[in-house]
Protein backbone atom coordinates (compact mmCIF):
# COMPACT_ATOMS: atom_id res chain seq x y z
CA UNK A 1 0.00 0.00 0.00
CA UNK A 2 2.58 2.52 1.28
CA UNK A 3 4.72 1.73 -2.04
CA UNK A 4 2.00 2.31 -4.19
CA UNK A 5 0.65 5.71 -3.02
CA UNK A 6 4.86 6.52 -2.84
CA UNK A 7 4.65 5.85 -6.65
CA UNK A 8 1.30 7.83 -6.74
CA UNK A 9 2.81 11.32 -5.21
CA UNK A 10 6.20 11.39 -7.27
CA UNK A 11 4.16 10.96 -10.43
CA UNK A 12 1.68 13.16 -9.51
CA UNK A 13 4.78 15.98 -8.61
CA UNK A 14 6.67 14.46 -11.88
CA UNK A 15 3.41 15.62 -13.65
CA UNK A 16 3.04 19.14 -12.05
CA UNK A 17 6.83 19.82 -12.62
CA UNK A 18 6.14 18.67 -16.05
CA UNK A 19 3.20 20.86 -16.60
CA UNK A 20 4.97 23.96 -15.10
CA UNK A 21 8.09 23.19 -17.44
CA UNK A 22 5.96 23.31 -20.86
CA UNK A 23 4.30 26.44 -19.40
CA UNK A 24 7.64 28.11 -18.76
CA UNK A 25 8.91 27.09 -22.55
CA UNK A 26 5.59 27.83 -23.99
CA UNK A 27 6.07 31.23 -22.39
CA UNK A 28 9.61 31.92 -23.55
CA UNK A 29 8.40 30.58 -27.37
CA UNK A 30 6.15 33.38 -27.40
CA UNK A 31 8.72 35.88 -26.60
CA UNK A 32 11.24 34.75 -28.84
CA UNK A 33 8.73 34.53 -31.02
CA UNK A 34 7.78 38.81 -31.12
CA UNK A 35 11.58 39.28 -31.11
CA UNK A 36 11.98 37.52 -34.01
CA UNK A 37 9.02 39.20 -35.49
CA UNK A 38 9.83 42.59 -34.34
CA UNK A 39 13.38 42.22 -35.87
CA UNK A 40 12.44 40.97 -39.28
CA UNK A 41 9.86 44.35 -39.06
CA UNK A 42 13.30 46.27 -38.80
CA UNK A 43 14.88 44.57 -41.21
CA UNK A 44 12.44 45.15 -43.64
CA UNK A 45 12.42 48.72 -42.71
CA UNK A 46 16.30 48.32 -43.35
CA UNK A 47 15.79 46.80 -46.60
CA UNK A 48 13.24 49.34 -47.83
CA UNK A 49 15.57 52.43 -46.65
CA UNK A 50 18.26 50.81 -48.58
CA UNK A 51 16.85 50.60 -51.56
CA UNK A 52 15.45 54.50 -51.36
CA UNK A 53 19.14 55.52 -50.89
CA UNK A 54 20.39 53.35 -53.60
CA UNK A 55 17.56 55.37 -55.90
CA UNK A 56 18.70 58.52 -54.22
CA UNK A 57 22.52 57.94 -54.86
CA UNK A 58 22.16 57.23 -58.57
CA UNK A 59 19.77 60.16 -59.10
CA UNK A 60 22.24 62.33 -56.87
CA UNK A 61 25.02 61.20 -59.12
CA UNK A 62 23.91 62.12 -62.52
CA UNK A 63 22.60 65.60 -61.41
CA UNK A 64 26.64 65.75 -59.04
CA UNK A 65 28.40 65.27 -62.36
CA UNK A 66 26.23 67.38 -64.69
CA UNK A 67 26.66 70.13 -61.67
CA UNK A 68 30.42 69.87 -61.01
CA UNK A 69 32.21 69.72 -64.44
CA UNK A 70 35.74 69.48 -63.34
CA UNK A 71 36.73 69.57 -59.80
CA UNK A 72 34.01 66.69 -58.92
CA UNK A 73 35.54 63.71 -61.41
CA UNK A 74 38.07 62.74 -58.97
CA UNK A 75 35.28 62.35 -55.96
CA UNK A 76 32.65 60.87 -58.59
CA UNK A 77 34.41 57.32 -57.95
CA UNK A 78 34.12 58.16 -54.28
CA UNK A 79 30.88 58.91 -53.64
CA UNK A 80 29.22 55.23 -54.13
CA UNK A 81 31.32 53.16 -51.80
CA UNK A 82 31.56 55.63 -48.94
CA UNK A 83 27.61 56.31 -49.23
CA UNK A 84 27.60 52.15 -49.42
CA UNK A 85 29.76 52.24 -46.02
CA UNK A 86 27.56 54.94 -44.64
CA UNK A 87 24.39 52.73 -45.07
CA UNK A 88 26.22 49.62 -43.22
CA UNK A 89 27.66 51.40 -40.42
CA UNK A 90 24.30 52.59 -39.98
CA UNK A 91 22.65 49.52 -40.31
CA UNK A 92 25.74 47.61 -38.12
CA UNK A 93 25.39 50.40 -35.58
CA UNK A 94 21.91 49.82 -34.77
CA UNK A 95 22.34 46.36 -34.59
CA UNK A 96 24.68 46.98 -31.98
CA UNK A 97 22.67 49.26 -30.51
CA UNK A 98 20.11 46.19 -29.90
CA UNK A 99 23.04 44.16 -28.91
CA UNK A 100 24.32 46.67 -25.97
CA UNK A 101 20.93 46.48 -24.57
CA UNK A 102 20.66 50.72 -25.35
CA UNK A 103 17.62 50.86 -27.39
CA UNK A 104 14.50 50.38 -24.49
CA UNK A 105 13.18 53.27 -25.49
CA UNK A 106 12.63 51.87 -29.35
CA UNK A 107 11.97 48.18 -28.86
CA UNK A 108 8.54 48.56 -27.39
CA UNK A 109 7.35 50.22 -30.50
CA UNK A 110 9.01 47.94 -33.19
CA UNK A 111 7.52 45.60 -30.85
CA UNK A 112 4.05 47.08 -31.25
CA UNK A 113 4.13 47.51 -34.56
CA UNK A 114 5.60 44.07 -35.69
CA UNK A 115 1.90 43.20 -33.92
CA UNK A 116 -0.10 45.65 -34.84
CA UNK A 117 1.02 44.86 -38.59
CA UNK A 118 -0.24 41.08 -38.98
CA UNK A 119 1.15 38.10 -37.39
CA UNK A 120 -0.97 37.15 -34.40
CA UNK A 121 0.64 34.35 -32.16
CA UNK A 122 0.56 30.64 -32.62
CA UNK A 123 -0.99 30.84 -29.05
CA UNK A 124 -3.32 32.85 -30.77
CA UNK A 125 -4.44 31.53 -33.47
CA UNK A 126 -5.04 28.44 -31.65
CA UNK A 127 -7.38 29.36 -28.94
CA UNK A 128 -8.88 31.58 -31.84
CA UNK A 129 -9.68 28.57 -33.60
CA UNK A 130 -10.24 26.32 -31.27
CA UNK A 131 -12.82 29.21 -29.30
CA UNK A 132 -14.80 29.09 -32.45
CA UNK A 133 -15.12 25.22 -32.65
CA UNK A 134 -18.47 23.65 -30.68
CA UNK A 135 -16.56 20.13 -31.35
CA UNK A 136 -13.74 18.48 -29.93
CA UNK A 137 -10.69 18.82 -32.52
CA UNK A 138 -7.79 16.84 -32.74
CA UNK A 139 -3.70 18.89 -33.13
CA UNK A 140 -3.42 17.49 -36.75
CA UNK A 141 -7.29 18.85 -37.55
CA UNK A 142 -6.26 22.14 -35.90
CA UNK A 143 -2.34 22.68 -37.35
CA UNK A 144 -4.51 21.57 -40.95
CA UNK A 145 -7.08 24.13 -40.44
CA UNK A 146 -4.74 26.77 -39.35
CA UNK A 147 -2.57 26.22 -42.26
CA UNK A 148 -4.97 26.89 -44.49
CA UNK A 149 -6.52 30.21 -42.72
CA UNK A 150 -2.95 31.70 -43.22
CA UNK A 151 -0.76 29.86 -46.06
CA UNK A 152 2.18 32.42 -45.57
CA UNK A 153 2.76 30.39 -42.08
CA UNK A 154 4.74 27.02 -42.38
CA UNK A 155 2.30 25.76 -39.03
CA UNK A 156 3.30 22.56 -37.93
CA UNK A 157 1.14 19.85 -36.11
CA UNK A 158 3.91 19.53 -33.20
CA UNK A 159 4.23 23.37 -32.78
CA UNK A 160 0.37 22.98 -32.74
CA UNK A 161 0.39 20.04 -29.78
CA UNK A 162 2.68 21.66 -27.58
CA UNK A 163 0.35 25.12 -27.55
CA UNK A 164 -2.42 22.90 -26.71
CA UNK A 165 -0.62 21.40 -24.14
CA UNK A 166 0.34 24.69 -23.15
CA UNK A 167 -3.08 26.25 -23.06
CA UNK A 168 -4.56 23.21 -20.93
CA UNK A 169 -1.77 23.27 -18.45
CA UNK A 170 -3.59 27.27 -18.74
CA UNK A 171 -6.93 25.67 -18.34
CA UNK A 172 -7.65 27.26 -21.47
CA UNK A 173 -8.70 24.29 -23.21
CA UNK A 174 -9.51 20.65 -22.22
CA UNK A 175 -8.31 17.69 -23.37
CA UNK A 176 -10.55 14.32 -24.07
CA UNK A 177 -9.18 11.47 -24.60
CA UNK A 178 -11.08 8.58 -27.54
CA UNK A 179 -9.47 5.68 -28.27
CA UNK A 180 -5.50 6.19 -29.18
CA UNK A 181 -6.56 9.58 -30.37
CA UNK A 182 -6.25 13.03 -28.24
CA UNK A 183 -9.15 16.04 -28.73
CA UNK A 184 -9.38 19.29 -27.48
CA UNK A 185 -11.80 21.52 -26.91
CA UNK A 186 -11.74 25.55 -25.34
CA UNK A 187 -12.50 25.43 -21.74
CA UNK A 188 -15.55 27.59 -21.65
CA UNK A 189 -17.01 25.38 -24.47
CA UNK A 190 -19.41 22.85 -24.18
CA UNK A 191 -17.72 19.37 -23.64
CA UNK A 192 -19.61 17.23 -26.75
CA UNK A 193 -16.61 14.81 -27.42
CA UNK A 194 -17.61 12.45 -24.71
CA UNK A 195 -21.03 11.73 -25.83
CA UNK A 196 -20.25 12.17 -29.64
CA UNK A 197 -16.95 10.22 -30.68
CA UNK A 198 -15.28 11.99 -33.35
CA UNK A 199 -13.26 9.66 -36.03
CA UNK A 200 -9.77 9.45 -35.00
CA UNK A 201 -7.50 11.12 -37.59
CA UNK A 202 -4.28 8.52 -36.66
Amino acid sequence: MSESTTVTDLASQYAAQVAGDLEQNLKEQERISAEIAALQDQLATLQRDHGVLVNMRQALGMTASSVQPADGASDAAVPAPRKKAAAKSSTTGRSSDKAGGKPTARKPSAKASAEKTVRPTLVELVRGHLGEQREPRSAAEVATALGQAHPDRRVRTTAVRSTLEGLVAKGQAQRTKQGTSVFYTASDAPEQGQSEPEPTDG
